[in-house]
């Protein structure tokens, strides 16, 4: 999560609702602006994993496997991925090319995914994500 400094907010008092806030999870500091691209993004964002996730599964149903295993395979390669991520701190184009063997599964996978316009679709969905986020928040 985020949390954003009013303009009277003293440090002391910012140092504490960040480490109550960080009981729950990660909390950083943002400029009120970015809020709602949190919103957008991290939000929105559960969602948007979810039907990535569903998508991995279906693409395995749709080739034999049991609906069940292919859903777990999924959620768990999602999770290993995103704990690779945090802990190695590096952009994830980096681990997405040490993956990819020249002629490989994986390459043609991708391949698909830039033909169907995944990279595309994600950011527009961000996007309308946080406009929505920003009308909300006028009201």
């Amino acid at each position: 999560m985020v949390l954003a400094r009013g303009r009277h907010a003293r440090s002391g008092e910012v140092e504490l609702l960040q480490t109550l806030l960080e009981a729950c999870g990660q909390c950083e500091e943002v400029p009120e602006a970015q809020v709602d691209i949190h919103t957008g993004l991290s939000g929105s964002g559960v969602a948007f994993a979810c039907v990535f996730s569903e998508a991995l599964a279906e693409g395995a149903v749709k080739m034999g496997m049991p609906s069940g295993l292919a859903h777990r395979i999924a959620a768990q390669t999602l999770m290993g991925t995103a704990r690779m991520l945090l802990q190695k701190g590096q952009h994830p184009a980096l681990l997405r090319a040490d993956v990819c063997t020249p002629g490989g599964t994986t390459i043609h996978g991708l391949h698909a995914l830039e033909q169907g316009g995944l990279r595309a679709a994600t950011m527009s969905a961000v996007e309308a994500a946080t406009c929505r986020a920003k009308e909300l928040s006028r009201k």
